[in-house]
């Protein structure tokens, strides 16, 4: 057999399908895929060409692992998000797309400032829409073990959109997580929830502004959203609130809330109204707290971060025109590692008031078991890992 060309031992080297053969793992995991594809009654063609020139993409999984609605505090994440010259850049869009917002408003219901925060915290109003290969980012997640099954399903719609003719395989540009379009679609919102707008036969996300907004529109108001409500607000609480009430699970009239001293941020009473309602202090009892109507459930039904919803709403009220926070985030607020976050869950999962399997996201969850914790030990029970909790837990944990 003839010796191989330095040609062709670059293409052996550089070709992704090829690539693949010193992955084994990954291999079967696409042969599995493919087979999977077939059996969702998605065409050969379509399953050969995409799924053939996939690639397994490392930093893909390291992203996964980083996520900053999970990784990064109340405050590094509030202040990278809700900038002043996001709000600037956002009114100037409110004023030069008026006409198409206020129509998508009417339409949906849905308020035009908070289309234009999703817009500006997903893409930076468009300025960067992701130029990931979107198969090879969910390909990746969907043959890795966090969230496999979840990133299959959204690897076969991706495969469905290319089928229907949509969009083209080279052009299927995203996020790591494969979000796409000005508004971050996952393949199967699109799917369901897209529009062609401007009537020109695509549903394009990323380069028609009234497909994109409009189906933003939509999809809020099928998750959902109630017209004439706002997503909450900025509230302060009384010295003897009871930290323990909070969360979004502890959801109860507004009244209950006016009831127990809790006002507007400026101390002002607010309307005694029967609204579901919640209290979140996401940076714990020495930063902002909130109060949260239904709608802020409906953001986190976007997207399922706290912190993410918190942004969305507050660059919502300051591109309407609402000021600064009046109680800024603590300073001393941690930033836990995904291995620290993976510790405290291990932790509070072998003391009971955990039982989950630890993933090193600190969500609501894990937020109210050791709001519980907290609470039992007689400390501030705001479910926040301060320096104190974190010694509370890991002292509490070693003496099993």
């Amino acid at each position: 057999m003839p010796r191989p060309t330095a040609t062709l031992i670059v293409l052996l080297l550089t070709t992704p399908a090829l690539a693949q053969v010193t992955d084994p793992e990954f291999a079967a995991c696409i042969a599995d895929l493919k087979t999977q594809a077939r059996a969702e009654g998605i065409g050969e063609p379509v399953v050969n060409q995409v799924l053939d020139q996939v690639r397994k993409v490392e930093r893909v999984i390291e992203l996964d692992r980083q996520q900053p609605e999970f990784t990064r505090t109340f405050a590094d994440y509030y202040g990278r998000r809700v900038t002043e010259d996001r709000v600037r850049q956002g009114r100037a869009l409110l004023a030069e797309h008026r006409d198409l917002l206020l129509k998508v408003q009417d339409t949906y219901g849905v308020p035009a400032q908070y289309l234009l925060a999703f817009w500006g915290l997903e893409t930076n109003f468009g300025s960067y829409v992701g130029s990931m290969p979107v198969p090879d980012s969910l390909a990746t997640l969907a043959c890795d073990e966090r969230r496999s099954g979840f990133f299959t399903a959204e690897l076969m719609a991706a495969l469905r959109i290319i089928e229907k003719g949509n969009i083209q395989h080279a052009d299927m540009l995203g996020s790591w997580a494969g979000a796409m379009g000005n508004f971050q679609f996952l393949p199967s919102v699109y799917l369901r929830h897209a529009i062609d707008a401007d009537g020109d036969g695509r549903r394009d996300l990323w380069n028609s502004l009234p497909d994109a907004v409009t189906s933003a529109g939509r999809f809020l108001a099928d998750l959902g959203w109630e017209r004439g409500y706002r997503w909450g607000r900025e509230a302060k609480l009384p010295d003897d609130f009871d930290y323990a009430l909070t969360g979004r699970q502890q959801r109860r009239p507004l009244a209950d809330w006016v009831t127990m001293g809790v006002t507007d941020a400026h101390g002002r009473a607010l309307a005694p109204l029967d609204v579901p309602t919640a209290v979140i202090v996401p940076s714990g009892g020495e930063g902002p707290a909130f109060l949260t109507y239904p709608n802020f459930d409906i953001i986190m039904r976007w997207n399922r971060s706290e912190l993410y919803a918190l942004a969305v709403g507050r660059l919502a009220d300051r591109i309407a025109g609402a000021g600064e926070l009046t109680r800024a985030p603590a300073d001393a607020e941690l930033k836990l590692t995904f291995e620290d976050v993976r510790a405290l869950q291990t932790s509070l999962n072998l003391l009971g008031y955990l039982d989950d399997e630890p993933d090193g996201l600190f969500g609501p969850n894990t937020r109210r078991a050791l709001s519980a914790f907290q609470k039992e030990r007689d400390l501030r029970a705001d479910g926040f890992p301060s320096e104190e909790a974190l010694r509370a837990v890991r002292s509490a944990s070693e003496s099993l």
